[in-house]
C-alpha cells in the first residue's frame, strides 16, 4: 500500500470505536480514554485508558498503541496509519507518536476543551509536538465526545 487517501477512511466509524472504548474505561474504573490505530481503512490495534487498573502511569491508549506498532509494525507501513483517538493526545503520548511516525492522528475532544472539562490548565497542543511527522486532524464528533466527559465524574 502507498500514498495512502486518509479522507477516504470511516474517520466516524472510528471515532466512535474509540469512544467506546473511552466508555469502557470509565465503566472500568479508568479515566476516559479511547484509541483505535487503522491502516486500509480497518482497525488493526485498539485499547483504552488503564492508568489506575494496571496502576502504570505510561497506560494511554495512544502512547500504548504506538509503543505496539513500534514493536510489530514496519516504519512504511506505520506512516499508513492513523490513530483515532477519543480526546487529543496529551504531550506525553504525541511525543510517543512522534517516534512512531503515524500518517494522521484524528482526535474526537481537543485538549483545552478536556482541561475545561476538568478543571486543569490546558496542555501544549499534539499538533505543535507533531508538526513535520504526523498530521493531526479534529475534533470529529467532537459533540458526542464531549458528553463522554461531561459523563465521567471529573
Amino acid at each position: 500500500m502507498s500514498d495512502p487517501n486518509f479522507d477516504d477512511f470511516d474517520h466516524e466509524s472510528h471515532m466512535r470505536s474509540a469512544f467506546e472504548l473511552a466508555r469502557e474505561a470509565a465503566d472500568r474504573g479508568d479515566r476516559p480514554f479511547g484509541s483505535v490505530l487503522v491502516r486500509g481503512d480497518s482497525i488493526v490495534f485498539a485499547d483504552s485508558n488503564r492508568v489506575l487498573s494496571e496502576d502504570d502511569i505510561r497506560h494511554h491508549p495512544e502512547l500504548h498503541l504506538a509503543y505496539r506498532a513500534c514493536r510489530q509494525v514496519d516504519p512504511d507501513e506505520r506512516a499508513e496509519m492513523v490513530m483515532y483517538t477519543s480526546t487529543e493526545p496529551c504531550p506525553m503520548c504525541a511525543g510517543g507518536m512522534v517516534e512512531a511516525g503515524f500518517g494522521q492522528v484524528v482526535y474526537g475532544v481537543s485538549g483545552a476543551q478536556l482541561a475545561a472539562c476538568a478543571g486543569d490548565d490546558p496542555p501544549v497542543r499534539s499538533s505543535e509536538i507533531l508538526t513535520g511527522t504526523t498530521t493531526v486532524v479534529g475534533p470529529v464528533l467532537n459533540e458526542e465526545g464531549r458528553e463522554i466527559h461531561h459523563e465521567f465524574d471529573w
